[in-house]
């Protein structure tokens, strides 16, 4: 059965996130035409092209979630599709990812013909493979001849066991966590490796793409170059929307 397939993030009012998006859409529509030979829509064997990827956002868009997946599945039914697969393209199992994208998928499936089945594929972040992309990034910034210390920055919640997976990667990676939301902080933790001696800090931004965030993050290094003077501070980027995200995103829609 051919299916559609729905990449689902936060949303944001800063258009990088935008373009960033539909960057790894192509990416994986790429992919999954690399992957297809030939598939059939309407009893009709049609050229790989026949495999529909979009985009959705839970917020700060005029419609809600749930409206649109009705409409891109009414889209992707008009076309020949019976599933559509949605992913979650969050990295950790907040509020967002355990109770609103569920129940914005089960108003959607509420709300459509039963004709086409809508799939909840896992989130992004539960992929053992993410763990791999921080663990290349960290390789790559790694100077033996620095005391170097890395600090694992991501969002946080405060919705209980949410904590639970990013401290187990952390504890893989030999990285110390912060959060920018809750505690501990940046600050907190750098203060804590400064004090252990560390003569060089990485720090490892655990989101998706630039944006407002990873912008206040940057602003927050160049403040702390300051008040540490005597350590080399440095800033890796956000994962992005490159092949081996979209890869990651190939597999967990193929489970």
């Amino acid at each position: 059965m051919p299916s559609a397939y729905l990449l689902v993030s936060h949303g944001s009012r800063d258009p990088r996130q935008e373009i960033a998006m539909q960057q790894l859409a192509k990416l994986v529509n790429n992919k999954l035409e690399s992957n297809l030979e030939k598939c059939i829509i309407g009893g009709v064997v049609s050229p790989p092209k026949c495999e529909l990827v979009g985009t959705a956002y839970l917020e700060l868009k005029p419609e809600p979630l749930h409206k649109q997946i009705k409409r891109f599945a009414e889209s992707a039914l008009a076309s020949g599709y019976h599933r559509l697969k949605i992913l979650p393209l969050f990295l950790l199992p907040g509020v967002h990812v355990m109770e609103d994208i569920p129940g914005e998928v089960a108003l959607a499936q509420q709300a459509i013909a039963q004709d086409i089945i809508i799939e909840l594929q896992p989130y992004l972040g539960s992929h053992a493979g993410v763990e791999q992309l921080l663990a290349k990034q960290i390789a790559q910034s790694r100077e033996n001849h620095y005391n170097q210390g890395w600090i694992l920055l991501t969002h946080g919640s405060r919705r209980p066991g949410s904590k639970k997976q990013v401290q187990a990667m952390a504890k893989n990676l030999k990285v110390v966590v912060a959060y920018w939301s809750v505690a501990p902080s940046l600050e907190s933790r750098v203060k804590e490796l400064v004090g252990a001696g560390y003569e060089k800090i990485t720090i490892l931004p655990y989101f998706l793409f630039a944006g407002g965030i990873t912008d206040a993050i940057a602003r927050s290094s160049q403040e702390l170059k300051l008040q540490f003077p005597a350590v080399r501070f440095q800033l890796a980027e956000p994962l992005g929307a490159n092949a081996e995200l979209a890869d990651l995103i190939w597999d967990l829609i193929n489970k």
